[in-house]
This record gives C-alpha cells, structure tokens and sequence, in this order.
C-alpha cells in the first residue's frame, strides 16, 4: 500500500505503462510523505468497452477511465485533490487521456491494513506531522 489502480479502455506499450508507473509513484510519494517502494501501480487495459460512464444526464454511455486509490486513512481532503489532480496530470499526458473522462476514488486504510514482508511489516500510520 499504497496502491494506485487505472483501469483504461486502450492498449499501451510496456514502456509508456512503465514511464507513467514511475511518474505517478514519484508524484504520490513526494506529496504524501511515502516510501516509494511502498507504492504498487496496477494500469489495467480492459479493451475497448472496458469502462463506462454517462456523462450527461440524458446521454449515452461514454467510455471512461477511473483510478482507484487505496491510500493511508487520515488525508485531508485537500490534499487528497491535489494528488488525485497531479496523478490525473500525468495520465493526460502520457496516455493522452481526456481529463473530463478520467475520475478518481480514494479508499483509505489504516498502516495494519497493509503489510510489506520486505519493507518490516506494516505500514507506519500517517501523522499530520509528516506534512
């Protein structure tokens, strides 16, 4: 933990995936006070009608793309914006997703809720100290 998902309609080159892996663990890292070797990054290529979303009342459905952020309990929620509105950044111009058919949704845990075996353990909870 923490652990950054991105689920996408397209497909993508192993190198562009592993640029935007890179980016978004350095961004999340430097912003939310983490050891970068606790980030894990999932981009999951569904194919073309993978995900969907309606994005006007009345419309159809539009295909979509969605991160999914399992992160430490106790962000404030500017900050959650802030890295959700920098990891967004990095999806737009990596992958040349549209920024207003990208969402973002936070799951936050606790430091027992997640155990790295080579990292000692759980994870330290985070403190507003660390800011």
């Amino acid at each position: 933990m923490p652990y950054l998902q991105l689920d996408v309609n397209g497909h993508y080159p192993a190198e562009t995936k592993k640029l935007l892996a890179a980016k978004m663990s350095e961004t999340y890292a430097r912003m939310m006070t983490v050891d970068i070797r606790r980030i894990s990054v999932a981009i999951r290529e569904l194919g073309e009608g993978g995900v969907w979303r309606i994005t006007e009342e009345g419309g159809e459905p539009e295909p979509v793309s969605l991160m999914m952020l399992d992160i430490r309990k106790g962000r404030p929620p500017e900050l959650r914006m802030a890295v959700a509105q920098a990891l967004c950044a990095h999806c737009v111009e990596i992958l040349g997703l549209r920024e207003d058919r990208l969402n973002v949704e936070f799951t936050q845990h606790t430091g027992d809720e997640m155990y790295h075996p080579t990292l000692g353990g759980y994870s330290p909870d985070w403190t507003p100290d660390e800011q």
